[in-house]
């Protein structure tokens, strides 16, 4: 009986290593995998993020200087008021530069009737600089003819600011 004894205990030793070596098995296999697939994920979204996107190309600013304006400023009280303005458009590209080329003239005109408007204490704090650029740039923008043709205008840029 002691044989078998000893028989039946290694039988169930033996067992007992069999059941753990599959499933230990098995878990390394799973924990291979994941780290491997981890791994590959990280590497493929590093690469693209690094190849994938080329940073878009910038191009520079296109500019549209303005003759000098120098006009009276309305009054309430008498006392005149002159401006001398120098002008700078930022346009969206060298297009614009040619609508703004052919009806200068009206150009000239718009914000030559919207500056004599202005008072000398409105155009005195930046705020009042501002609101007049948002104002410029409006003005400009007005359809030229029936069809809608317009210039885009991103921006106006002083370059001359007297008020006397």
């Amino acid at each position: 009986m002691s044989a078998a004894a000893a028989k039946g205990a290694g039988g169930k030793a033996e067992k007992a290593e069999g059941k753990k070596s599959p499933l230990l098995l098995i878990l390394l296999v799973v924990i291979i995998v994941l780290l491997l697939g981890g791994g590959g994920a990280a590497f493929y979204f590093f690469k693209s993020a690094s190849h994938g996107s080329a940073p878009a190309k910038v191009l520079p600013p296109v500019f549209f200087p303005l003759d000098a304006f120098t006009v009276n400023l309305a009054t309430d009280d008498g006392d005149a008021h002159y401006l001398h303005l120098g002008l700078t458009l930022k346009v969206e590209d060298e297009e614009a530069t040619k609508n703004l080329t052919t009806y200068l003239p009206e150009i000239r005109s718009r914000i030559l009737l919207l500056l004599s408007s202005k008072h000398a204490e409105d155009l005195s704090t930046v705020a009042g600089k501002n609101k007049l650029s948002d104002e410029i740039m409006k003005t400009v923008e007005q359809p030229f003819v029936k069809d809608g043709s317009h210039a885009k205008v991103n921006g106006v840029l002083f370059t001359d600011f007297v008020i006397q």
